[in-house]
C-alpha cells in the first residue's frame, strides 16, 4: 500500500521528514543532533563564558545559555541539561565552591560609611 503524494509532502516538509532527530519531540536534549546542539553550546559560550559558572555570577550564566539554546532550537532546556552538556566539555566538579569559600561568601559583615565620608559632607 503506497502513499500518497500528500501524506509525502506532509511528511517533508523543508527536506525534513517527520521521523528525523530535528522532528522529534521536545521533551529531552538527546532529542536534537548532538552535532548541533554542541555547536550552539560551544557558540553560547562565547557570551556566557564557563570561568563565571561559580561564584555570585554561576545562576545568571547557567540562564543565558539556557535562553541562548532555547532560542536556537525553539524548545525548553533544563539546567540540568545545560549542566550534562557542559559537562562534555569541562569538568564541572572544578567550578564548584569548596568548602573555605562558601564561608566566605556566607559570611556577613556590618557595612558603614567611612568617617571621612561625614566630615566631608558637612564642610
Amino acid at each position: 500500500m503506497g502513499k500518497s503524494g500528500e501524506e509525502e509532502e506532509e511528511e517533508e516538509q523543508e527536506g525534513l521528514s517527520v521521523h528525523s532527530p530535528c522532528q522529534a519531540p521536545p521533551s529531552s536534549a538527546s532529542s536534537l543532533p548532538k552535532i548541533d546542539l554542541e555547536l550552539k553550546l560551544l557558540e553560547a559560550l562565547e557570551i556566557y563564558p564557563p570561568n563565571k559558572l561559580q561564584g555570585i555570577h554561576r545562576h545568571f550564566i547557567l540562564y543565558g545559555l539556557m535562553e541562548y539554546l532555547r532560542r536556537s532550537f525553539d524548545r525548553h532546556f533544563s539546567s540540568d541539561e545545560v549542566l550534562q552538556l557542559l559537562d562534555r566539555f569541562y569538568n564541572l566538579e572544578m567550578l564548584k565552591p569548596d568548602e573555605e569559600e562558601m564561608d566566605i561568601l556566607n559570611q556577613e559583615e556590618v557595612f558603614s560609611l567611612p568617617q571621612t565620608f561625614y566630615t566631608k559632607e558637612e564642610s
